[in-house]
């Protein structure tokens, strides 16, 4: 009956991938369709337009040659040339052809966009085949699941924050979740128009922060009802001003009162939701040099009033991204900008107040919050906006919009304050109409673009943590870091980790195709870094013509073909020999093209000297954090195998170590457990638990492992590049057994930072010596930690990137 379900499941998971292959291939052809048509079309019209202007052209073009055949060299020549050169742009021949100019150029991109895609499409047949002799076929079916099924992006806050927002008008009461000793003090400063102070206060309510807080609501003298309706609310500090002073005012009372170790400064016609505090805390633990940080603030229609904010040379601003979609991908991540409005930020009290407060030759208000911003940046600290804080700001309700009248006529008086104020500082700042692509990232750092197969799961396989580790690096080096995974799927929290280390993802729906966004900001890039051969091939032609400027590096992770190569000299299969051939040559095409190829180990610099001896190729090795060992040998049991089971070698490498090794150890060691730990594991690896072997499979925290089993192996009979698993073991001070192929290229010695074996009888012998041996231990344990530090640490990849980068 099993084996009966087993190969129902595999008919109908067949079927399925049939349906999604026939789909894609239906899109395309539609694709391919409605490109014709239009190209049918739009020659026809052309070439009658062509015509028609060819003559007037080919006449403009006589005069201009012989205009220039009679050139003197006198102004009055030189003018008339000029007339004759703006006649010809001013030609209807010049006007009339702009069109088929534009046309062109569509049609380009258009060809690029498709020729990407049926390369693409193209090369899974091939990838599947390669899967299916490695993987099997459910291994397979998931990868290709992962490759077609993009996710959307979520709908950021959908239900705490509503396409419409209705103000309550029914003035319940309400109590508020302050505390008597807060790591928070919110000021909101107020001034007539109770419904929307009633509305934010109850929007505080709600809320199910982490971070404690008490709320200070600074009346600044308001002539509505707010002094006797304020009183239906409870859980806030209430102090009404003796006459109006204005907002900044209002804030710098409000400061005086706080008990906060931090000063959140929020608009009174704001809403806030949940993770909104959190979120701006969150800046401050992540990044050290933070001083003060803001949310994203988005109108009641849900389009985006602000993603940080911009100042010019002449002091002028501009609310980046403002009525735009708040979801787009440039929007939602972590980043230094040149201030953030007052309507919702956060600072450190201490600083606030070593900062002289909102200083008040800006009173009533206006350029207060940017003037606060400056101040941060001059001591050394940065701004930052953080899009998980989100905010609806109704703006305009307290001042209006007209910066002729009331209150917002200080909006023009004050930029000439600031101007005068901040002048060394402004010259730095770009001029006004200066590209806002350019402009959003504070200081303008230079920008890399990562295209890699997946979004980077570091909790699941080594090369995801090396990316992980290399993007980090990258910002620290200063570089804003853009992320594009093949599929452009956006992977929930995996890519919610990225955008809040600072990282620009770029995902569905708002990009569907990887040629779209290098036609539109492949300018920008100073580097690409393409990661895998089989990710880099279909859009290797095309970063050229978009990316003038960008540095090319190809980032193998590990040699493929080598790889392949050596599992099918293992399997002693010939199809499998012929694949590795074929991934060979397409794998030296892209390095060739490429300005600097990175391979993680010397060994893999000898064999590409060899075949490429004209290419530029430097080692990227893994990154690693030093844990250091933190339970002795005594404190410690079992042994343990961590791996990613998509990657056939450690398939392979657990099957042979459960067959022919543990066998051996337990004839010695009769109470050892062996545990299985990593994601994806196939059912047949998943089957093996059982008496001494514990199948644990995917764990959310690996520490415990790392602290606890005694010894970890790595008995891989095939595979290329450096192996995350046995650096990670070491980076913990565990230590590991493994063949010639698990330690290769990592300057390991035996015996004196891991043990080395080949044969079943040889690794049982070694696994059981280093068990029983406490000094062994001791000695391996130490060693391994002196070779991650030596050759896998931060400090050792940074360096390696500063050279590679040409970074000063």
């Amino acid at each position: 009956k099993q084996a009966s379900d087993n190969i129902d499941l595999e008919r109908k998971e067949s079927q399925h991938l049939k349906q999604v292959i026939q789909n894609e291939k239906k899109r395309f052809s539609q694709e391919i369709a409605a490109i014709q048509k239009t190209l049918k079309v739009e020659t026809t019209r052309m070439q009658q337009e062509i015509k028609d202007t060819q003559l007037a052209f080919n006449q403009a073009q006589q005069q201009f040659e012989q205009t220039l055949i009679e050139l003197q060299n006198t102004q009055a020549d030189k003018e008339r040339i000029w007339q004759e050169l703006t006649s010809v742009y001013q030609s209807r021949s010049w006007k009339v052809t702009k069109p088929l100019r534009k046309f062109t150029t569509w049609a380009r991109h258009k060809r690029n966009a498709l020729k990407f895609r049926l390369t693409q499409l193209k090369s899974f047949p091939t990838r599947a085949i390669r899967s299916l002799k490695t993987r099997g076929f459910i291994g397979t079916l998931g990868v290709i699941k992962n490759k077609f099924s993009s996710k959307q992006t979520p709908q950021q806050n959908t239900q705490e924050a509503p396409k419409t927002i209705e103000l309550e008008q029914n003035f319940d009461k309400i109590t508020l979740n302050s505390v008597e000793n807060p790591t928070v003090s919110i000021i909101i400063p107020v001034y007539n128009h109770f419904e929307h102070t009633y509305n934010c206060l109850k929007s505080i309510a709600k809320l199910n922060e982490k971070t404690s807080f008490e709320v200070i609501v600074v009346d600044d003298y308001s002539s509505d009802d707010t002094p006797e309706l304020i009183k239906n609310i409870s859980g806030i500090t209430f102090k009404r001003q003796q006459q109006n002073g204005g907002f900044i005012e209002s804030c710098n009372t409000g400061a005086q009162l706080a008990k906060g170790q931090y000063l959140l400064f929020l608009n009174n016609d704001t809403m806030v939701y949940d993770h909104w505090l959190d979120a701006l805390m969150a800046v401050f633990a992540d990044y050290a040099n933070a001083g003060l940080v803001g949310s994203k603030l988005v109108y009641p229609n849900n389009q985006l009033q602000e993603a940080g904010g911009i100042v010019f040379s002449d002091a002028s601003g501009w609310n980046y991204g403002r009525l735009g979609n708040p979801d787009e991908p440039q929007y939602n991540h972590v980043r230094a900008v040149d201030y953030c409005s007052g309507a919702s930020i956060l600072i450190r009290k201490d600083l606030f107040e070593e900062l002289g407060r909102f200083d008040e030759r800006y009173k009533p208000a206006y350029y207060e919050d940017t003037d606060l911003a400056f101040a941060v940046r001059q001591i050394g600290k940065q701004v930052y906006y953080q899009p998980a804080s989100m905010v609806t700001h109704f703006e305009g309700i307290s001042s209006g919009t007209d910066l002729t009248q009331g209150m917002k006529k200080y909006q023009v008086v004050n930029q000439t304050k600031f101007k005068e104020k901040w002048a060394k500082a402004l010259s730095k700042q770009p001029k006004s109409g200066t590209d806002i692509e350019l402009c959003r990232i504070h200081a303008q750092p230079k920008r890399i673009l990562i295209f890699d197969a997946c979004t980077p799961t570091p909790d699941q396989d080594s090369g995801s943590l090396r990316m992980l580790n290399l993007i980090k690096i990258l910002k620290e080096l200063g570089y804003h870091v853009i992320f594009m995974p093949e599929n452009l799927s956006y992977d929930d929290n995996y890519t919610q980790d990225l955008q809040q280390l600072g990282v620009e993802c770029i995902y569905t729906p708002h990009i569907t195709n990887p040629v779209d966004y290098l036609k539109q900001n492949g300018k920008y890039l100073d580097a690409v870094m393409l990661s895998r051969y089989y990710v880099a091939e279909p859009v290797m032609p095309f970063i050229r013509e978009y990316c003038p400027k960008a540095q090319i590096i190809f980032d193998t992770v590990d040699l493929h073909y080598v790889r392949e190569r050596r599992m099918a000299e293992l399997a002693k299969d010939k199809k499998l020999a012929k694949m590795a051939e074929t991934t060979r040559i397409k794998e030296l095409n892209v390095a060739k093209a490429c300005d600097v190829t990175l391979v993680v180990s010397p060994y893999e610099v000898e064999v590409l000297a060899k075949e490429l001896p004209e290419t530029q190729v430097k080692v990227l090795t893994n990154i690693h954090e030093i844990y250091g060992c933190r339970k002795g040998f005594k404190q410690r049991k079992d042994i343990m195998f961590i791996g990613g089971y998509q990657h056939t070698p450690n398939v392979d490498a657990v099957q042979w170590f459960v067959k022919d090794i543990f066998p051996l150890i337990t004839q010695e060691l009769p109470d050892v457990k062996f545990h299985i730990i990593g994601s994806r594991a196939p059912k047949h690896i998943q089957d093996m638990a059982g008496g001494n072997i514990i199948f644990d499979g995917f764990v959310q925290d690996i520490e415990p492992f790392m602290d606890n089993i005694r010894i970890a192996v790595a008995p891989l009979r095939y595979g290329a590049g450096v192996k995350g698993k046995v650096n990670m073991s070491m980076s913990y001070g565990q230590p590991v057994v493994g063949t010639k192929v698990a330690v290769e290229g990592m300057f390991t010695e035996d015996e004196k930072d891991c043990l080395m074996a080949e044969t079943p009888e040889q690794f049982a012998k070694q696994v059981i010596r280093l068990y029983q041996d406490e000094d062994l231990w001791n000695q391996i344990s130490q060693g391994g930690l002196a070779n991650v530090q030596n050759y896998f640490s931060f400090e050792a990849a940074k360096q390696a990137i500063k050279l590679l980068l040409n970074h000063d």
